[in-house]
């Protein structure tokens, strides 16, 4: 048919058009899967953009995001003229011109670069084509990518194709809101609102011309021009991009002469505070809500969702400050304690020789090691001893120093770190996580993740048990040594635990008097009427999921379980009996605000609401009964004004490895762990190690900051009267032991009222929890 033309430049030509015309068409229908992947019309109609997710407090505080690409989208009018005209004279200067290609420009690149003075001819639609679709991607790619010249040409006219597309369906502000959005600034930021907020701690809209050019320099390369890593380049890049503004009139000479004087002025400062910087919090909301996305088929690290926790940003703080003000101090007690010595010992307090080798062994750079030196011993210790700079956690911030592995690891084992959470349990909101001493340095996380033994934190599982099956908080039994048989997988197994101080004092006492004293005798006494097996029955309905080994010493704590656990247990008993399902997240939008989720809370009665209350005033006796474990809380004045009412239970492992504090008031639950990550190293006396003095005070420093801030939401006062008419009788006044003075070995009791127990007067100084041989109180 091309013969018809006679002339044959013009059927040259025809044929020329023609076979570029099929080109683009096999280029756009893949033919052969030559070509691959080309956006069609609906692709460019709902353009997906990989959108950092953001987490948010309760109070809507941003707290951290997740992302694969670092960006968050602004509006066209939230951007400002300054980026606008910056983009446009320095990266394509006839764009309101040409229709998504710029021949005129394209051609006028070729003859450049045929000089040797290489410029780029891609417009600004072409290169959104390409950041947006991933036009050169491995996915857009057939199986014409390993022909290299014919793939840089497939590769140009996909843009093309792609950028004709785009300008069909959007205008030009459109258009310049999409690349903003998507342009990659280094350092997996992405768009300008997540560029304008790194560099200069500023929004879009309020960045001046010197700012803009900065920024809109840097898309010629990245890493070159990066104004952090190379401030002199990218000073010299902004004076080419002021000098473009200039040059097409958007800058006068004087603005231009101004601007180009300034030095960068960077404010790296919001680098600090979000991004995807991990934290505790943010790990939990990861694992919270990874069923729910696998579920409704959300990536949370590329769909812009946004995510509201139920955490109190001002309890937070609060909890993060008391926890750095106690650990300070106990890590300084720890370290008087121990001195140069060694701290990993053996139950007999015995050094454990082979310590610091089976920490060794259990990193993963030990296997790379023993495979690259086949075994050699010689050669895997001389690269432990090696010494290198490392920066390592101190409670004075972080230090530069020179250590070996081995010391690095001598160092961080001797480092106590802590777990806490705090509940507030008629709505199920979690208000304070605090998963450890430093996410950076230690990922692990001692709410959820860690496990240990909860030690006399578990004995009100079993006065519940008892409570809830016929006994009265005045229900007495002696304090005296106990024996209990048993039978342990098959094996006939004899149980004699003691008291903490190894002394019985063979008297009788109630019920309620004996948990707030936390004696073993009696705890044990009454695992054996009422039966261990029920005892565990009772944990795991009252919010207890671990494991729990049914034998007599299980109500004593010889079990591991979370702070997570814990918490969520005793909010139970404040719950007026029913079980909660602890809430971290509340709703979840997507990036328009519109909601895709909502969480409801999820109760479950498990208690009557008489035992529940019960179990309240049962917890008042650590502060209100003679001896009671709590009542170091007396120490923080702050707590007891307005007749504020505060209960608790200590808890503290074998040879205090673990110390626990679980506080209850009128409105919140809150559950500390205090201790090393490894169990043999540890504290070694009552007067250091035991949950009143570790745990403890943690729960009274930020109990007392909650309290005397005014706005926090959280007042003083008494605990709830009874929720319905109580049968049992519980007021049963205990005797207050008190020394004579003049007699060594004589004692005065004289009974004391224990239903209101003044809050400004403190109760008679604390005894020492109990302990058994296995698991400390």
């Amino acid at each position: 048919m091309f013969r018809e033309i006679k002339n044959r430049y013009l059927r040259y030509f025809t044929i020329l058009i023609y076979f570029i015309i099929i080109f683009f068409c096999a280029i756009e229908l893949n033919f052969l899967w030559l070509f691959g992947y080309s956006p069609d019309m609906s692709d460019i109609k709902t353009p997906t953009m990989s959108l950092s997710s953001e987490v948010y407090t309760a109070d809507g505080k941003l707290i951290g995001r997740f992302y694969k690409e670092n960006r968050s989208p602004v509006e066209y009018k939230s951007i400002s003229p300054n980026l606008i005209n910056a983009l446009v004279y320095t990266e394509d200067a006839r764009f309101y011109k040409h229709g998504g290609v710029d021949f005129v420009g394209f051609m006028g690149s070729l003859v450049s670069t045929a000089k040797g003075d290489r410029r780029g001819g891609s417009t600004i639609t072409q290169q959104l084509a390409k950041n947006l679709f991933n036009t050169r991607k491995r996915k857009s790619q057939g199986i014409i990518r390993h022909i290299p010249l014919i793939r840089t040409i497939v590769f140009k006219c996909k843009e093309w194709l792609t950028a004709f597309k785009i300008e069909h369906l959007y205008n030009k502000q459109q258009i310049l809101t999409l690349y903003l959005n998507t342009v990659p600034f280094g350092n997996n930021s992405f768009g300008i609102k997540t560029a304008t907020l790194k560099y200069f701690n500023k929004t879009p809209d309020a960045v001046n011309p010197a700012e803009a050019a900065t920024l809109i320099g840097m898309l010629k390369a990245t890493s070159t021009y990066n104004p952090r890593v190379y401030p002199q380049r990218s000073l010299e890049r902004r004076n080419v991009v002021l000098g473009q503004m200039e040059k097409y009139g958007y800058l006068k000479k004087a603005d231009y002469d101004k601007y180009s004087r300034m030095p960068l002025n960077l404010d790296l400062s919001y680098v600090d505070r979000t991004g995807q910087s991990d934290s505790y919090i943010r790990r939990a909301v990861e694992k919270w809500l990874d069923k729910w996305c696998k579920d409704n088929d959300y990536d949370l690290y590329e769909d812009g969702l946004k995510i509201y926790t139920t955490i109190d940003s001002k309890l937070q703080q609060y909890a993060e400050e008391a926890v750095a003000q106690k650990m300070k101090m106990l890590q300084k007690r720890f370290n008087n304690l121990w001195g140069n010595k060694n701290p990993w010992r053996d139950s007999k307090g015995v050094e454990i020789k082979d310590f610091l080798l089976k920490a060794e062994q259990r990193l993963p750079i030990y296997k790379l090691l023993s495979k690259k030196y086949n075994g050699d011993t010689t050669e895997i210790k001389k690269y432990f001893e090696k010494k290198k700079h490392m920066t390592v956690f101190t409670w004075n911030g972080d230090k530069d120093t020179t250590f070996s592995s081995i010391d690095s690891i001598k160092y961080y084992a001797k480092l106590l770190n802590t777990g806490m959470m705090t509940m507030e349990p008629s709505t199920g909101k979690i208000k304070v996580w605090v998963g450890g001493i430093d996410y950076k340095y230690f990922n692990y996380d001692h709410v959820n993740q860690a496990k240990r033994q909860a030690g006399s934190t578990f004995k009100p599982f079993a006065y519940v048990t008892a409570l809830d099956n016929g006994f009265t908080p005045c229900d007495k039994f002696t304090d005296k040594p106990v024996t209990i048989k048993y039978k342990d997988n098959g094996k006939d197994d004899v149980w004699q635990p003691n008291n903490a101080d190894f002394h019985f004092s063979y008297r009788d006492m109630s019920l309620r008097w004996a948990m707030g004293k936390s004696v073993n005798s009696i705890t044990a006494q009454l695992t054996e009427h009422v039966g261990w097996d029920k005892i565990v029955d009772y944990a795991h309905k009252i919010g207890i999921e671990s494991p729990l080994k049914s034998v007599p010493s299980v109500s004593l704590g010889s079990n591991d379980v979370s702070v997570f656990e814990m918490v969520r247990a005793y909010s139970t008993f404040l719950n007026k009996g029913e079980k909660v399902d602890p809430l971290l997240v509340t709703k979840i939008t997507d990036q328009k605000g519109d909601v895709l989720q909502e969480f409801k809370l999820k109760a479950e009665r498990v208690l009557s609401e008489e035992t529940a209350w019960l179990m309240l005033y049962m917890f008042r006796g650590g502060m209100e009964e003679p001896g009671g474990t709590s009542q170091a809380l007396w120490e923080y004045p702050d707590l007891w004004k307005k007749n504020n009412q505060i209960g608790g239970k200590t808890g503290t492992s074998s040879d205090y490895v673990d110390g626990w504090y679980m506080g209850i008031t009128k409105d919140l639950v809150t559950g500390v762990w205090v201790g090393c990550d490894d169990r043999s190293v540890h504290f070694t006396t009552s007067e250091t190690g035991e949950g009143s003095h570790t745990a403890l005070p943690i729960f009274g420093a930020f109990m007392e900051k909650v309290y005397t801030d005014p706005k926090s939401g959280y007042t003083y006062g008494p605990f709830p009267k009874p929720w319905v008419k109580i049968t049992k009788e519980y007021i049963c006044p205990s005797p207050v032991i008190r020394e004579d003075t003049t007699s060594t070995d004589s004692l005065m009791e004289t009974p004391m009222d224990t239903t209101s127990a003044p809050a400004t007067v403190p109760p008679p100084a604390e005894n020492p929890e109990g302990a058994p041989p296995a698991t400390n109180n």
